[in-house]
């Protein structure tokens, strides 16, 4: 087992002022240290007397210490193991000690076990055997007993029998052979250990002496015996085998190697003295001892085999075991060492061992190295003590007066210290000074020269004195020291831990050779206190305080003893206490006390009266002693001077108490003196012939004079002394104030009493006291601004409540009452009430904010420093931060998780509870799952691919138990619920069969990606969606005009405004808000688009269209009377505006077929692409690229199979429907069919006047529904060929055979053929022309082209009607085999195609040359780039 440093003795630091005085400041620390037994000193700062010892003349033999040997408990246990060697040794064997699961056993143990348990056979009967392995500690399960059982029979059991004397012989008439239940043997195991004996009494110092020096201590230096002598004389009985052949007498050989003996000269016939036989001879042992004769078989227990060794019988054996034993102690060393040798040899040593240098090697290590050193067997450590060195011898360590060492003058007042070893012991203070003789180690200092394990053992100071050791240099000395009112109690344990000892030695204790380990000495009760004492340290030792230690190292220390006036009654009870153990004295109680009262005049009046009751005690008992010598018949009396004699011939004879009184002699006995209380242990005389020897005859006592002058001194101090005590010891209601404490102080400086200790105390109390008043009444006044201790300190500014219950308690442990004590009795009672009412609320698991928060407030105002409010302000942050999360459960809308970490965060820094920590859990749990579920949700709403509606909806299902703010969570929720209504949306949508609206379809599409969710009719949608806009791309892309700004849905609509600026105008001011339902409304394409969308169908939307229709011809028919009538005279003359640029007609005109507004020819882009015979629209009207009908059908049917509703579709729809009830009605019609060639002519704005009246009178001529029929055809949005034929066949009833139009004087006169000449072709001729002559053109015309022709007009300035020239004629041929390009090309082939201008001119062009495609010179007029020219220029 590990040891266990004991708790640390105290340690003082005086200041200069109080180190002045030692025996002062001492009994100032007495009431303190004397309860540890010992106490260390560290001088002030700087107080380092010089080292005067003779290092060079200091020489001396230390003392051999092993340290197993030290301790009680081993060396009971080494003298069983030696006694157990010795008994087999004396009989031929060798001891080996067995090993049991790995260790040595422990044979003492085992033998005390078995011993207690009732003996060797109870054991076996019993079966005890298990029960004693798990005593000695070994595990259970492992059949230990029987192992144990075979070692106990085989090594110790025939021990027993020695022990109890079973093995002596008995004569028997006929020869007996007891059957034990095994043989004993000592047949070893290879394992075991042999046992080599430690051979204790062949080292013993300590013998008590009849003649010792009186003048020193015990005895501690080895004494040589009579008996020793004898030992040495003859041969060493522990005889190892092989080590002594005994020398044969005359007539006889004996060879112990075979164990028998052989008969050589006389025949001598040797018997067993046990059976009476001389048969079995090589079983008959001879005895080394005595020479007596046994069988093997005869003896108890039996032996097995002859021995090999010496062998001595039982009957020598019990003579050898009935010696007397010598008492242990301590061998010199055979080596004289010098302190330089002895320090080379220590460090060595500790370096050596410890493997390291010396000043490294931790104390605690060294303490706990030691303590398990003394306490094994199995390992033997010897060190060297030089110890009780005589410093008269090599002087002190001290400079001391007169001496060899020449001291510094700066250090000479160490010289009169009295801290100076020398010095202490004889100052004024000190009892020693009145001791004549010179006492080496108590009035003359003793030196002690330590190294590492070197021990002083457990001890207390000769007559319980003071001691005082001084290190002066070297490692430290650890001190263990018991406080002397537990001297008994260690002294009881030790005897009850180690019997053995002590029975052979009753003053073991006094030898200073035992040591027991504090450990164990305080699991008994015992208090122990240790102490490391460094260089430059004191070490104090109170009365009857055991103390015992070790050295750390090499270290030089000296110790000497002291006593005070305290001392005085323990000194008396010592010599009484001696006087039980027949211990000698180290001088004489009585005359010193007698030699104190001699100089009384010269004593302090407090060591007068010490001297005084110590001597009435003395002088009692003396007067009762003497009064039973003379009833025992002592009547004879001799008055002596004991002074004179020296203390070894005044020495009780039974006690050794030294006699200085009285004492008895005898005249048989001249040389022996006994004490009063052993007169009957003088001799066999009878008393009457004895004689009292006594300083003096007279009795009583107070006919001594100098016990008179001793009373009368102190007569008066002990009076004042007495109610002093009396005060000091006064109960609580008995207490005076501290005024009667003041007027002690007063007759005591009057009447001039020395300052003694009393007086000093008395002082000290009414200096407590009145500090203590004045603290008191700064506390209850709250003005108080340091904290008062019993100490003295300084510190904070509030009391702690232990310290103003000690405070309290202080004030009503003074001898004197104080008046606030009351009051602060009252304040501790509220203190007692807060604290309390604070552990009562503090029980609770967790109280509420509230009350601790009224707590708080009410310990505050008690201005005391209260460990409980720290304690409240912690549980109530703790509460406040529970309440905080409780709140925030209770609204789970606010509970985020930033919420959640901020109060964990929070919780965090709060001190640790279990409340607190059950909260933290749940929340800490809460913000895990809430992690959990929102990371989850977001990797739910991040999914690709995405999750289904099931597998959200069930998440939801689970976050709906959780009861905090998830932002992830709620929008997964709300996905859910968006996506169910979603789904329920897109089941509408298509239920019943009808077929969705674009716009809902899109809206629909366009909500399902903001929803995170798997929406299975998605994709389905978005292909409707995709197919839709490609549906819609080809429509743009077959309606509308490059770059044009027009809707698909404005293109195919019919238009709602018409072109018109007063309906634009007038559709915004009808678009103000009335605060009624609002009317459907159709006068922009937004409006038309949103009815579209609402209709519920396609029949409402046509119905929608139709109505849009009737606007678009009400406005149309609206506009082209407004446009036509500016044609018309106006009266006042003025000329109307026309075209995009809002100015007056100028120039070449065109006119729009469907607005009939006109339009210069250069605001018009692509003027020169106008085609003759085709109705020209203005860019206002001309909306589409206007496809043939066979290029919107399959649009309308590809529409059907996407099976969705759009504007477009509808407008579409409606734009077939429109287009085929046109073409049904101009079939009804019956138009005019004739063949028009005429082309839009480039009109001024006068022939432009006269032609329109052309116009209007043909119109008029025909009936309003042809009309109707030409105008909604140019508002179809696609070409037909039902329109051409309409407008041409118009134009025939309009076209006169030639019209000649005349200008005014601005206007130019230009002359215009309406009548268009038909166009000539080349007949292709026969295949036999064509070979004849390859280079004609054929007479009918190649086809034309109308490209071309275009490129040609774009470099004219002006466009070009299809004029007729007269100088042309059909049949021309003239030249007509050449190209009329200017840059022909020369084509060559079979067939080169050919086209004709239908300007006026009439040349031939390779179509090539021209850019004109077969199929536009075959379907389009074409103009030749000289006619156009020709035509502008006029």
């Amino acid at each position: 087992m590990a040891f266990i440093p004991p708790p640390e003795c105290p340690v003082f630091e005086p200041s200069w002022e109080e180190f002045a005085d030692p025996f002062v400041f001492i009994n100032k620390i007495r009431p303190i240290a004397e309860n540890t037994g010992i106490c260390k000193i560290r001088p002030p700062q700087g107080w380092q007397p010089p080292f005067a010892c003779d290092v060079d003349r200091l020489h001396f033999t230390p003392r051999i210490q092993r340290l197993n040997e030290l301790e009680a408990q081993t060396r009971v246990k080494l003298n069983f193991l030696d006694q157990i060697a010795k008994f087999w040794e004396l009989q031929g064997c060798t001891l080996k000690i067995p090993h049991v699961e790995r260790r040595s056993l422990d044979l003492y143990q085992l033998y005390k076990l078995v011993t207690e348990e009732g003996g060797f056979d109870i054991v076996c009967r019993e079966r005890k055997w298990t029960q004693i392995s798990l005593k000695m500690g070994f595990a259970p399960g492992k059949a230990i007993g029987s192992h144990l059982r075979a070692h106990y029979e085989r090594i110790l059991y025939p021990y027993s029998l020695f022990q109890t004397g079973a093995n002596l012989p008995v004569r028997l008439l006929e020869p007996s052979f007891p059957d034990p239940p095994q043989k004993p043997t000592l047949t070893n195991d290879t394992k075991d250990k042999e046992y080599k004996s430690h051979d204790l009494p062949q080292r013993q110092s300590v013998q008590p002496a009849e003649t010792s020096t009186i003048a020193r201590r015990a005895k501690r230096t080895e004494v040589k015996t009579e008996h020793a002598e004898q030992c040495e004389s003859r041969p060493n009985l522990r005889r190892r085998m092989g080590s002594y052949v005994a020398k044969p007498e005359p007539g006889k050989v004996l060879y112990c190697t075979v164990g028998c003996l052989i008969l050589c000269g006389q025949v001598e016939q040797y018997i067993c003295l046990v059976c009476g036989g001389g048969g079995d001879e090589d079983r008959l042992l001879l005895c080394d001892g005595c020479d007596d004769s046994y069988h093997t078989f005869c003896l108890i227990p039996p032996l097995p085999e002859v021995p090999k060794g010496d062998w001595r019988c039982p009957k020598c054996l019990a003579q050898e075991y009935g010696k007397p034993q010598v008492a242990f102690g301590f061998e010199q060393a055979s080596r004289n060492y010098t302190l330089r040798s002895f320090g080379d040899m220590a460090d060595s040593f500790k370096s050596d061992y410890f493997n390291m240098p010396v000043h490294m090697v931790p104390t605690e290590l060294v303490e706990k190295e030691f303590w398990r050193l003394v306490s094994t067997i199995e390992e033997d450590v010897t060190v060297e003590y030089g110890a009780d060195i005589a410093s008269k011898d090599f002087g002190s360590g001290f400079p001391v007066k007169n001496g060899t060492f020449r001291v510094a003058p700066d250090e000479e007042h160490y010289l009169s210290s009295g801290w100076n070893l020398n010095n202490m012991p004889v100052l004024d203070a000190s009892v020693l000074t009145h001791i004549t003789a010179d006492i080496c180690g108590m009035k003359l200092p003793w030196l002690y020269v330590g190294m590492c394990f070197s021990s002083f053992c457990w001890h207390i100071e000769d007559h319980w004195s003071y001691s005082v050791n001084y290190l002066h240099w070297g490692e430290p000395k650890t001190w263990y020291g018991a406080p002397g009112y537990a001297a008994e109690q260690l002294e009881a344990v030790m005897k009850k831990l180690a019997p053995e000892l002590f029975e052979s030695q009753p003053d073991l204790l006094h030898q200073l050779v035992t040591i027991m380990n504090p450990n164990l000495l305080m699991e008994h009760g015992v208090p122990i206190y240790r102490t490391n004492q460094c260089a430059g340290e004191f070490v104090i030792t109170f009365p009857r305080a055991y103390h015992s230690g070790f050295n750390q190292g090499f270290n030089f220390a000296e110790a000497v003893n002291f006593c005070t006036v305290d001392w005085m009654p323990l000194g008396r009870e010592c010599v009484e206490h001696y006087r039980s153990l027949h211990r000698y004295c180290v001088f004489s109680h009585d005359e010193m006390v007698c030699n104190m009262v001699s100089k009384v005049e010269n004593l302090e009046l407090e060591l007068a009266s010490a001297i005084q009751k110590d001597m009435g005690i003395m002088v009692q008992k003396e007067q009762a002693l003497r009064e039973r010598a003379y009833k025992l018949g002592v009547w004879h009396s001799q008055q002596v001077d004991y002074e004179d004699q020296p203390d070894e011939e005044r020495q009780c004879t039974k006690c050794r108490t030294t006699c200085y009184l009285s004492g008895i002699t005898c005249p048989c006995s001249p040389g022996q003196l006994v004490c009063l209380h052993h007169i009957q242990d003088l001799c066999s005389c009878s008393p009457s012939n004895y004689t009292l020897k006594c300083v003096t005859t007279r009795l009583p006592v107070e006919h001594i004079g100098m016990f008179t002058s001793v009373a009368s001194r102190a007569e008066s101090y002990d009076d004042w002394a007495s109610k002093v005590n009396k005060i000091l010891k006064a109960n609580q209601d008995n207490k005076s104030d501290l005024e009667e404490l003041r007027g002690l102080i007063g007759e005591a400086e009057k009447k001039a009493y020395p300052d003694t200790d009393l007086l000093r105390h008395l002082r000290q109390i009414i200096q407590d006291a009145e500090k203590s008043a004045s603290m008191a009444q700064q506390l209850l006044n709250g003005k108080r601004q340091t904290r008062y201790r019993s100490g003295g300190g300084k510190s904070q500014n509030q009391l702690t409540v232990e310290e103003l219950r000690s405070f309290v308690q202080q004030l009503y442990d003074l001898p004197c009452s104080i008046r606030q004590a009351p009051f602060l009795k009252a304040l501790l009672s509220r203190v007692e009430h807060f604290q309390q009412r604070s552990a009562d609320l503090l029980a609770e698991d967790m109280p509420g904010s509230s009350a601790l928060q009224g707590l708080l407030d009410e310990g505050s105002g008690l201005d005391v420093e209260l460990p409980e409010l720290s304690v409240l302000r912690q549980r109530l942050e703790q509460a406040r931060w529970v309440e905080a999360v409780q709140q925030a459960s209770e609204q789970p809308a606010s509970l985020s998780l930033d919420c959640m970490r901020r109060l964990i965060d929070q919780g965090v820094g709060l001190a640790p509870h279990a409340c607190v920590e059950r909260t933290m859990a749940r929340l800490q749990e809460l913000l895990t799952v809430c992690e959990h579920w929102e990371e989850k949700a977001h990797n739910m709403l991040t999914a690709r691919p995405r999750h289904d509606v099931e597998t959200l909806e069930s998440a939801v299902l689970e976050v709906n138990s959780i009861h905090a703010y998830l932002p992830n969570c709620l929008q997964l929720k709300d996905s859910v619920n968006r996506a169910k209504e979603w789904l329920q949306e897109a089941d509408a949508l298509q239920l019943g069969g009808r077929v969705p609206v674009l716009a809902s379809l899109t809206d629909l599409v366009s909500k399902a990606k903001s929803i995170p969710v798997l929406l299975e009719p998605l994709a389905r949608l978005e292909s409707l969606v995709s197919e839709v806009q490609t549906w819609k791309e080809g429509a743009a892309r077959t309606f509308l005009l490059k770059n044009s700004s027009l809707s698909l849905l404005e293109v195919l609509c019919p238009r709602c405004e018409a072109g018109s600026q007063k309906s634009k105008s007038k559709r915004v001011k009808d678009v103000s808000p009335t605060g009624k339902k609002p009317i459907v409304r159709l006068d922009c394409i937004n409006d038309v688009e949103r009815a579209l969308s609402e209709s519920k169908d396609t029949a409402s939307a046509m119905a929608t269209l139709s109505e849009v229709r009737l606007k678009e011809l009400e406005s149309l028919s609206s506009l082209r009377t407004t446009n036509e009538a500016k044609f018309q005279p106006m009266p006042s003359g003025s000329v109307p505006t026309v075209c995009l640029c809002h100015t007056v007609p100028a120039g070449p005109m065109l006119q729009c077929e469907l607005c009939r507004d006109a339009y210069h020819s250069g605001c018009v882009p692509g003027a020169t692409e106008v085609q003759a015979g085709h109705p020209w629209l203005c860019p206002l009207c001309t909306r589409s690229e206007k496809p043939p009908l066979d290029k919107v059908l399959p649009l309308l049917a590809s529409l059907q199979r996407i099976r969705v509703r759009l504007p477009e579709g509808d407008a579409l729809r409606y734009v077939i429907e429109r287009t085929v009830r046109w073409q049904h009605r101009v079939q009804q019609v019956s138009p005019v069919t004739q063949q028009f060639c005429g082309k839009v002519s480039f009109l001024s704005f006068c022939i432009l006047n006269k032609v329109i009246k052309c116009f209007i009178k043909a119109y008029c001529g025909l009936s309003s529904e042809l009309e109707d029929l030409l105008v909604e055809g140019l508002l179809l949005q696609v070409t037909l060929p039902e329109l051409q034929q309409l407008y041409q066949g118009f134009l025939n009833q309009l076209s006169p055979s030639h019209h000649s139009l005349q200008s005014s004087e601005h206007d130019h006169q230009y002359h215009i053929k309406l009548e268009k000449n038909p166009k000539r072709r080349l007949e292709k001729e026969n295949s036999d022309e064509q070979d004849k002559d390859k280079v004609k053109k054929p007479k009918k015309k190649k086809p034309r082209m109308i490209k071309e022709r275009r490129c040609e007009e774009k470099r004219t300035t002006s466009p070009s009607n299809s004029l007729s020239d007269p100088s042309y004629s059909e049949d021309s041929e003239e030249d007509w085999s050449v190209c009329s390009a200017e840059r022909c090309q020369q084509p060559e082939g079979n067939e080169v195609n050919w086209v004709q201008c239908d300007g006026s001119c009439n040349q031939w062009f390779h179509q090539i040359c021209v850019g004109v495609s077969a199929e536009q010179a075959e379907n389009e007029d074409y103009i030749c780039i000289n006619c156009s020219t020709n035509y502008f220029t006029q």
